[in-house]
């Protein structure tokens, strides 16, 4: 990371990132040329690993990509305050990030499926709702697994 003044080491502070942000953006290659789609998520971190779970269709140029190659790279981002200043130069915006490298790997089990369905609605919504089986089956749930990823914010200065 070239801005080390910026970075965030601190995982109850990198939790705090990801919990007020909503949407992650997944790229991913499709045979050489970029592709990226925004997806809501849901997500657990413990030491040095992060996991995000995601729902899905079970059809789709997404869904065709992974199961051909499930090497991602996503960014999940919050933009705050605008800072001005005389100096051009010094302009730009609040920000906290995550971004990071992984892997995705498709839920089958139904029981995985419910947690990780429980755990994206609690993200989402601040609501527990117990997922069934009957309900976890209609939906292609995957997760990206990541021991790879950074976060970063850029705080307003001291006025």
């Amino acid at each position: 990371m070239r801005r080390k003044d910026r970075e965030v080491q601190n995982a109850s502070e990198i939790r705090k990132i990801l919990s007020n942000c909503k949407t992650c953006h997944i790229a991913m290659s499709d045979g050489g040329t970029p592709y990226i789609v925004p997806m809501s998520y849901g997500f657990e971190i413990s030491e040095n690993t992060l996991t995000l779970y995601f729902h899905s269709a079970f059809n789709g140029r997404k869904i065709d990509i992974l199961k051909r190659s499930g090497s991602v790279c996503f960014e999940i981002s919050h933009e705050g305050e605008y800072i001005l200043s005389e100096n051009p130069c010094r302009c730009g915006i609040c920000y906290s990030s995550v971004i990071g490298n992984g892997r995705a790997v498709f839920i089958e089990d139904g029981t995985e499926k419910c947690l990780a369905l429980n755990k994206m609605f609690k993200h989402q919504t601040g609501r527990d709702i117990n997922f069934t089986h009957s309900q976890a089956k209609n939906v292609c749930v995957f997760k990206i697994i990541s021991d790879d990823f950074t976060a970063k914010t850029r705080k307003a200065p001291n006025k």
